[in-house]
């Protein structure tokens, strides 16, 4: 399986459940937010330690992903695309691991 079937099987979902399935039947912003809802959630299920379950950490970034699918889906962004695209792109870009990481010690 693809991100692109998932897309699919997601947009599926939508029109089943009246989630939208075009721009003019969803208010971005408010998808975005519900995006932002679900990576506090997975935050809060991380700091929690909560791995396994229901709302776990696994659990949520997957609700994050299944939205920001849905948003592909609706402007029909080929997002396997985009992310070979930046994952290309990144190979040439300068990190310094360092000042990423410095927080995390």
């Amino acid at each position: 399986m693809n991100i692109n079937i998932l897309v699919k099987l997601i947009m599926d979902q939508a029109k089943e459940k009246g989630f939208g399935t075009r721009p003019e039947e969803i208010s971005v912003a408010e998808k975005i937010a519900l995006i932002h809802s679900e990576v506090t959630e997975a935050y809060i299920a991380y700091r929690h330690k909560k791995f396994d379950g229901k709302d776990c950490f696994a659990e949520e970034l997957g609700d994050i992903i299944q939205r920001v699918l849905h948003l592909c889906g609706i402007f029909n962004i080929d997002i396997e695309k985009e992310i070979l695209k930046k994952i290309k792109f990144n190979k040439k870009r300068k990190w310094d691991c360092h000042k990423i990481n410095e927080n995390h010690t």
